[in-house]
């Protein structure tokens, strides 16, 4: 299926925001000095966008966001707090963002039912339409070999290539539930089902989408996004049973841990660059960051009551969330002194 291709002037709205700064002391253990004391700060976006994703420009400086209820893609400068507003099409409601190898921001619209590019510099847009009709398009990933895959919650996966701009669909197993995905350091892409509450691997053999699962230990866990560690192994968060899962492919191994609280509820799920894991507490209205080697949680509090962060991504020093309840992103960052 090709691929059709328009431009769009961008509409851009200096907002001139302050970033409302909130302290946060995580009590991690002295394993780990540089997450030692934390630093919050969120930054407003217009009013009723709905950010659900983000993801670091290629730029090093700007942060994409998408504007579900908006229909346009965000750009958002942290030094001076200017907000850039991309209009997306009529009925577009992108839900997922990430940055391609291509330094492009790619993006999955429900609205359009389609897979969309954004060329950073000229704003050039390219749609790649999904032929399922209502796929519910979620997140998505880059394999080894540039080929971009993704979810859909109705009940499907699917897989774009942007070279030849064919799509190719299938049914996921289990029906509806087809929610987060990543892709391993090896090039090897994995998704999870939120109603099918499983794990899924993915391959492309002879032209056809293939689909292994894997079950996780606590039935009915409602496994939404997953992220891979630096070695490969694969860290998913359990909404339902508010728990946060590590499984590792070479033994197909499965280890569970609760989060602290109450009533915890794990939305997303990210890994940074010390193999920290980081996930949104619905329950707890905060952002927890788990050390695998400690097997210890740290909470942050959130600064705006029902934040809602949906989506997390992050560069080195840098966690960033959507806080989709609020109309603003957030970003944690380690500020240790002496």
């Amino acid at each position: 299926m090709a691929a059709t291709r328009r431009h769009v002037l961008t509409a851009s709205l200096g907002l001139a925001l302050t970033a409302n700064r909130v302290s946060a002391q995580s009590g991690t253990p002295e394993s780990t000095p540089p997450e030692s004391c934390l630093s919050v700060e969120s930054f407003p976006v217009p009013a009723g966008e709905h950010p659900h994703d983000v993801a670091p420009a290629a730029d090093g400086r700007h942060i994409w966001y998408t504007g579900q209820r908006s229909g346009v893609l965000g750009s958002l400068d942290p030094t001076t707090g200017e907000v850039e507003r991309i209009p997306l099409g009529d009925n577009s409601a992108p839900h997922g963002v990430i940055v391609g190898p291509d330094d492009a921001a790619w993006i999955t619209d429900g609205g359009l039912n389609a897979i969309v590019r954004v060329e950073p510099g000229s704003k050039e847009i390219t749609t790649f339409s999904v032929p399922a009709n209502s796929a519910n398009l979620n997140t998505a990933a880059f394999d080894g070999d540039g080929k971009l895959w993704f979810t859909g919650q109705s009940g499907i996966v699917g897989r774009v290539d942007p070279d030849s701009g064919q799509v190719d669909v299938r049914d996921a197993p289990r029906g509806r539930g087809p929610y987060g995905i990543n892709a391993t350091p090896a090039g090897d892409v994995w998704f999870v089902s939120l109603a099918g509450s499983y794990l899924g691997r993915l391959a492309y053999t002879d032209g056809a989408i293939e689909i292994t699962t894997y079950d996780p230990p606590t039935t009915g866990a409602g496994c939404r996004r997953v992220w891979s560690d630096s070695t490969g192994v694969l860290w998913i968060s359990e909404w339902n049973a508010g728990q946060v899962a590590r499984f590792e492919p070479d033994r197909e191994t499965w280890h569970e841990w609760k989060l602290p609280g109450d009533n915890p509820q794990a939305y997303a799920v990210y890994v940074d660059e010390r193999d920290d894991v980081w996930l949104s507490d619905f329950g707890a209205n905060a952002l927890v960051r788990f050390d695998p080697n400690t097997e210890t949680f740290a909470s942050v509090p959130l600064p705006d009551p029902g934040a809602a962060v949906r989506q997390i991504l992050g560069r080195p020093g840098e966690i960033w969330g959507a806080e989709s309840g609020v109309d603003k992103l957030v970003l944690v960052r380690s500020r240790c002194e002496s």
